[in-house]
Order: C-alpha cells, then sequence, then structure tokens
C-alpha cells in the first residue's frame, strides 16, 4: 500500500458563480479540530489487550514524543499529542514483555494484578479492546480504580451489559468513550455540519455498509467466532459501523428495524456471516445497511436529501483519506483531504476529553442506543417481522 497523501487536499467539481449554498465553505479548513479547546497535557494510557489491531494501529499511533503537544505538523500527524501508552495488560506475559521492550513502556501488567489495583500510579486511562462479552468487567474494574475508559466497539454484547458500563463509570466520575474512530474522522465531521445546516435538504434515505474477507486470517479458533464472546458476527463488527454513522449524521433514533441474516457457509457457523437491515427513522427518513464476513472488501455511505445528496468512500477504512462527494443542484464538489489518522484522532480526542471534563460524543450512552439497535437487528432477522426499537 502507498503511503498515506500528506498534501492539503485535492478539490474538484463543479460550482456556479450563484448559489443559495457555496459548498466550497465547507472545505477551506477540512481537518481542523473542531472540538479542541486546550493546547497541552497528557493522559497516560493502559493497554487492556494485546491485539492485532493494539500492536500495529494504536502503538505506533500513541508513541511517545514531546515534540507532538501543541501545533499541528505533518510529521506529527499519525500521532498523538495528548497522551501515552505507560501500561501493557495482557494474559500473555511473554508477549507483554516484548511488546514493552519494543516500544519503551515501562509498566506490565497480568489481568489479575490489574483486578488488584497494583501498578495503578502508572496510567490515567485505560484502552479496553479484547472480547467485547469482557469488555464490562474489564471497565467496572477500571472504574473501580478511578480510571476513565476507552472502549472499544461495539461497548458490549447486550443493550442490558451496556447499561451495566454505563452506570459504574457514571457512579466513579470517571469518563466513558466508546471507539467509533469515524465519528471524529473530519470528512465525517464535515458531512454532519452539511447535513445540520439543511445542505442536504431534508435527510430521505441512508445507504450504509461494510463488507470484506474480514476473518480470514484469524483461523477457526478466534473469538470472534465465538458467538458468547462475540454476541453476533458481522453486525458486532462491522455492520455497527453504518448503524452508528446514520444516527451520528442523522442525530436521530430509528424506532423500528426489519432485518435478515445469513450464514451459508460453515466456517462462521453460530455467528452472522451476512446482515441486512433497515432502519426507520420518527420523522419518516429510512437507512439501509448491510455488513458482511465473506464479500469483496468495501465501506461506503451516502446519503440522500430533497435538495441534494452526499457519498463518502471509504467511509470506515482507517487507513486509506476518504473522498467526499456533494451534490446540490447544479453544484458538484469533489474532496480528497489530507490523509489524518484516525487512531490518533480518537485517542487525542478521548484524552482532550478526559483533559477538559467534557463528555465525549461516542459515549457509553450513544454506544446503548447502539446495542437497543443491534437487539431489534437481530431480532427481526430470527422472526422476520418489522420489531420496534427500545429497551
Amino acid at each position: 500500500m502507498p503511503p498515506p497523501e500528506r498534501d492539503a487536499g485535492r478539490l474538484s467539481g463543479v460550482r456556479p458563480d450563484e448559489s443559495d449554498v457555496n459548498l466550497d465553505d465547507y472545505f477551506g479548513n477540512f481537518a481542523a479540530r473542531d472540538w479542541q479547546t486546550a493546547a497541552e497535557g497528557t493522559v497516560r494510557i493502559a493497554l487492556l489487550g494485546l491485539g492485532g489491531f493494539a500492536r500495529e494501529h494504536v502503538l505506533p499511533a500513541l508513541a511517545s514524543d514531546a515534540s507532538n503537544v501543541g501545533a499541528r505538523s505533518d510529521a506529527a500527524a499519525d500521532r498523538t499529542r495528548f497522551c501515552e501508552v505507560t501500561a501493557l495488560n495482557s494474559g500473555s506475559p511473554e508477549k507483554a514483555d516484548s511488546v514493552a521492550d519494543r516500544h519503551g513502556v515501562g509498566t506490565v501488567l497480568t489481568y489479575d494484578e490489574f483486578e488488584a489495583g497494583e501498578g495503578a500510579d502508572a496510567f490515567d486511562a485505560v484502552y479496553v479492546a479484547g472480547p467485547n462479552a469482557l469488555h464490562l468487567d474489564y471497565a467496572r474494574t477500571a472504574a473501580d480504580h478511578g480510571k476513565h475508559v476507552l472502549c472499544e466497539k461495539p461497548i458490549e454484547t447486550s443493550a442490558d451489559r451496556a447499561r451495566e458500563m454505563v452506570r459504574a463509570c457514571e457512579d466513579a466520575g470517571v469518563t466513558l468513550m466508546v471507539g467509533y474512530r469515524p465519528q471524529i474522522e473530519p470528512a465525517m465531521r464535515r458531512l454532519r455540519e452539511m447535513v445540520r445546516d439543511g445542505v442536504l435538504g431534508d435527510p430521505v434515505t441512508f445507504h450504509g455498509w461494510f463488507t470484506g474477507h474480514i476473518l480470514d486470517a484469524g483461523g477457526p479458533d478466534q473469538w470472534r467466532l465465538d458467538p458468547e464472546m462475540a454476541g453476533g458476527g458481522a453486525l458486532m463488527d462491522v455492520g455497527v459501523y453504518p448503524l452508528n454513522a446514520v444516527r451520528f449524521l442523522l442525530d436521530a433514533e430509528p424506532v423500528a428495524v426489519r432485518a435478515t441474516t445469513t450464514t451459508p457457509h460453515d466456517q462462521f457457523e453460530g455467528v452472522d456471516e451476512h446482515v441486512a437491515f433497515q432502519l426507520e427513522f420518527p420523522e419518516g427518513g429510512s437507512a439501509s445497511c448491510s455488513a458482511s464476513y465473506h464479500a469483496q472488501a468495501d465501506d461506503r455511505l451516502r446519503l440522500v436529501g430533497t435538495e441534494g445528496q452526499a457519498e463518502l468512500a471509504p467511509a470506515f477504512d482507517s487507513e486509506i483519506a476518504p473522498t467526499l462527494t456533494v451534490e446540490r443542484g447544479d453544484q458538484r464538489v469533489e474532496y480528497t483531504g489530507p490523509f489524518v489518522n484516525e487512531v490518533a484522532e480518537e485517542f487525542d480526542y478521548f484524552a482532550h476529553c478526559v483533559l477538559t471534563d467534557a463528555r465525549p460524543d461516542p459515549d457509553g450512552r450513544d454506544s446503548v442506543a447502539d446495542m437497543e439497535a443491534v437487539e431489534a437487528i437481530y431480532e427481526s432477522a430470527e422472526t422476520g417481522r418489522r420489531v420496534e426499537v427500545g429497551p
């Protein structure tokens, strides 16, 4: 894969001289951190779980470098400025020691030591990864020790367990954020601005999907194929991305769903291999989403309104700068912004919320709403009926 582009973005399209909406206005400072108010500060992070994503994406993004704090620069664009990894937690001491030596992390803990509160002075917050069914236990332990929590998506395996996590963190007075990186990605945020400003008119329909041969490298014993550990299949792993995106862009909650799931291949037995679902929204808009563990890799979204439409592609791939295409009347703008490391943005946004005592947008309650929709989707797929969303 070629290295990410570092230019200031590419803008093309047809833009008439006179229009009630100037689409160019949304691309002038495309990658600006519209959420940032503090200039400095550091949150020390403990990683709970050292899977491939943590080793290959999180640790490089959180490489300690004092020059990262302050003004954004191309040299530091791949790394965080408000946080650093200071502790590792793994069920494999050998793996943890090796990773710690490679990345210069000073504290290594077993899960038992973490639960007992040993080494707690070495970190301020925890990143909870690993099997979905263990997220609540790890987050609750972190909250009991007064540590803030960045939890990987999906928040847990059920809405009830998600609510328990929210209560534990609220009772302890710690920040809880769930790792929906696309909410922090600049193209997604600019698109939400357009929706809020009425650039597309009233939202009519949303189409979003995320597919790929996602589990091919993991083998038959990986936890994502265990329904007890994962809570589901393609929907829980990649289908939650378009689900969360449409809620984020429309700032609205679905009221009902219709869905189907299929698992034609034995290797995915016990979890959904493919899922397709439709969401109904209270103002009359709708969404059609799909996800697959066994299909050509693709991820994108399209939002159509009464006055225009927009497409984001790729929408959920953290390693490629997305192209945002917007059409309104005779105007058509296609923009590919500078590459922004979503992992670094996510962790910095979380740390910034901790430092400024701000509520993160993808917080625990946001993810409870996701899980309520997920449960309705699975119920609809099982019964073949339209199912209302809600507790």
